[in-house]
């Protein structure tokens, strides 16, 4: 059921929120942010010496004070690395490429893993591998066009882009009209210049303006 459980989360929200700080104070925040947006599932990504102790950290608040939310690691590239995430309570994975290492690792322990694909070869090789969700990576480069020109080939996979998905009405539009389940939304939403002045409210705002978007896009 996790693995499903995951899915059915992130296509009820309609988008997975990514971000990383190295201030742990400042991920904690964001995350509070983000929770007290409506999010119920968030990636935050494997970058830098301090992601493993801050991702700890986020669990143990999560667990503390965020009913039902789902924390998942983004970036991570090797089996090592999932390995450690996992026993440090990831609820899922997301890579920025293919890497069946982890694929056979997540079917293992049945937790959710969305790859990152650019090519029909990527993904086909992560659909031969037991994976159900890819990510379209990077969706800046690929476009809307891109997954309608390719997405009959793959009835039974799901789709969504990370990278250069931008949080106005048009761009979230034009993905889910191309046929995504969801829309993947790092710096476009959680920015750098907000993390760093420190403007929790703003990030708050943001996300839900960006979730009533999608439910009236999916709803219309």
């Amino acid at each position: 059921m996790a693995v499903q459980q995951t899915i059915d989360t992130i296509i009820e929200q309609g988008m997975l929120p990514l971000y990383f700080n190295a201030d742990e104070t400042v991920s904690v925040e964001v995350l509070r942010a983000l929770y007290k947006a409506g999010v119920k599932a968030v990636e935050y990504t494997n970058r830098g010496e301090a992601a493993f102790s801050n991702f700890k950290r986020l669990v143990e608040v999560r667990n503390s004070e965020m009913k039902g939310l789902l924390l998942g690691i983004g970036t991570v590239k090797n089996r090592q690395d999932a390995d450690n995430y996992f026993n440090a309570g990831a609820d899922f994975f997301v890579s920025p490429g293919f890497v069946p290492e982890i694929a056979a690792f997540a079917i293992e322990k049945n937790i959710f893993y969305a790859p990152g694909c650019m090519t029909p070869s990527e993904i086909i090789a992560a659909e031969n591998a037991g994976v159900k969700f890819i990510k379209l990576f990077p969706g800046d480069m690929l476009g809307p066009k891109y997954l309608t020109t390719i997405k009959d080939i793959f009835p039974k996979l799901l789709f969504m882009p990370t990278g250069g998905v931008d949080t106005t009405k048009e761009s979230i539009e034009s993905w889910f009209k191309a046929g995504v389940c969801a829309v993947g939304m790092g710096s476009k939403l959680v920015s750098k210049q907000l993390m760093a002045d420190k403007n929790y409210g703003a990030i708050e705002t943001a996300t839900s303006a960006v979730l009533k978007t999608i439910h009236e896009i999916k709803n219309n």
